[in-house]
């Protein structure tokens, strides 16, 4: 299992890496692999608040449909259009290419909040 160690997660398998002011999002390689073959991804449109915790879209495999959970809270900013035509890529790319959506983060201080590479590795060992 590859973990990015600049991105920080939750237990759920999202990640979340600073960019800038920003916050990107996606899955993690634990993740992507667990579903398998990603067919399908439904994501917020730019403009839509997120809070952290709560569903921001759906992701879908040949094997199964995931809900997608923000790690932190704030608007959508950016959303990675190319998905929608190519979800596949997030099998391959989970932390580059697969990018999900970028958030303005309403509140910095849930970023403490998430867990540490170290700590989401060893949970998922």
């Amino acid at each position: 299992m590859n973990v990015d160690q600049n991105a920080k997660y939750m237990e759920s398998h999202e990640w979340a890496r600073k960019d800038g002011d920003l916050i990107v999002v996606g899955i993690s390689d634990h993740a992507q692999d667990s579903l398998s073959d990603i067919v399908y991804v439904e994501l917020p449109a730019v403009g839509d608040t997120v809070t952290k915790g709560d569903v921001f879209g759906v992701v879908e495999s040949v094997k199964a449909a995931s809900d997608l959970y923000a790690p932190m809270s704030g608007e959508v900013v950016e959303v990675n259009e190319s998905l929608e035509d190519t979800p596949e890529v997030i099998n391959s790319d989970p932390f580059g290419a697969g990018w999900m959506i970028k958030i303005a983060p309403s509140n910095p201080a849930e970023w403490d909040e998430l867990l540490t590479p170290d700590a989401y590795a060893a949970a998922n060992a």
